[in-house]
């Protein structure tokens, strides 16, 4: 089994991963951190999980775990690695995203593998340390690496996407209230989100010389989970090739769907899947990426890379299906 603390217990990442993690044949919950709600059972916070723990968080961490989850605000996982040690054997999967661009190099970031496994799966199955990639970067990364390996992105890229009200954070705000967020949409970091250095990286990483535009418009939208991502550019190659070094690409990988049929956040909402569609206008190439913002997007994701550190099957404990309705 392996021993897992949960650092940061109390938001909506780290109550996905509890949800997870109890249905993982090989996971046990040695702990779950918050020096906020401290010796409160984690059902009166995850109240979905009564009847499914009895833990209750605490404020004391056990520096031999086999693997720490954090799931602390952005900026925070550095203080708190420095300020708290763990054994030299314990890994860890940061779901913040402090140590995710190589270039940082401060605090053993050299030493965190960026966690896309559809990118880096040999590196993270020999990796200690795992920088968990954010959800917008994942559907927009999965949505062009294929075109990045085959050195098609000549152009620049178009990118908008809209993230349901998850994608916030638990703690309230003056755009994630019900009576703001309902019947209503918006846009926001316009052209500037953080994600992008994530995503410009991994394409650099994968197409020599990359250096397009890549134009992104981040979205609010009226639902709790899922992104809904569409990409254009222009490209003279077929959808014919495109749809081959696509389904080339991902043909070894579980959770990547590619189709020409048109999709919708429902098929991947409670999954930890990402489907890819693609289709042609003229010399535009047209793709729609969607996962759940919540599973493939943060939690699920990090699962996915904790089964390839420590050499399980990378689907165990994620064999979830959405549903129509």
């Amino acid at each position: 089994m392996i021993n897992i603390g949960i650092i940061g217990g109390s938001g909506y990442t780290a109550g996905e991963l509890l949800r997870l993690l109890q249905n993982h044949p090989q996971a046990k919950i040695d702990f779950v951190y918050s020096t906020t709600n401290a010796g409160k059972p984690i059902c009166s916070v995850h109240q979905d999980l009564l009847g499914e723990t009895s833990l209750s968080f605490t404020d004391k961490i056990n520096a031999d775990v086999d693997l720490a989850f954090l799931c602390l605000g952005h900026g925070q996982s550095k203080a708190f690695l420095t300020e708290n040690q763990f054994s030299s054997n314990t890994k860890i999967i940061d779901l913040g995203n402090d140590f995710r661009l190589t270039k940082d190099a401060d605090f053993q970031s050299s030493n965190f593998v960026y966690g896309l496994p559809e990118l880096n799966k040999q590196a993270i199955q020999n990796a200690q340390f795992i920088a968990n990639p954010g959800c917008f970067a994942t559907v927009i990364q999965l949505a062009l690496l294929p075109l990045a390996e085959n050195d098609l992105l000549k152009n620049s890229i178009h990118i908008n996407a809209t993230t349901g009200s998850t994608g916030a954070g638990v703690q309230p705000s003056e755009t994630s209230h019900h009576s703001w967020r309902n019947n209503n949409m918006s846009h926001y970091k316009a052209f500037e989100h953080q994600h992008l250095c994530e995503i410009i990286q991994s394409l650099e990483q994968k197409q020599n010389g990359f250096n397009q535009e890549v134009l992104f418009i981040p979205n609010r939208g009226d639902f709790t989970r899922g992104i809904f991502a569409t990409l254009y550019m222009k490209t003279k190659t077929s959808l014919e090739a495109v749809i081959e070094q696509f389904e080339d690409y991902y043909k070894n990988e579980s959770f990547v769907k590619i189709t020409t049929e048109s999709i919708h956040l429902k098929q991947v909402v409670q999954t930890n899947k990402c489907i890819i569609s693609l289709e042609k206008k003229g010399d535009y190439l047209l793709i729609t990426s969607i996962i759940d913002n919540l599973i493939k997007g943060a939690s699920g994701q990090a699962i996915q890379n904790m089964n390839l550190l420590f050499g399980l099957d990378e689907k165990t404990g994620l064999q979830l299906k959405s549903g129509n309705f």
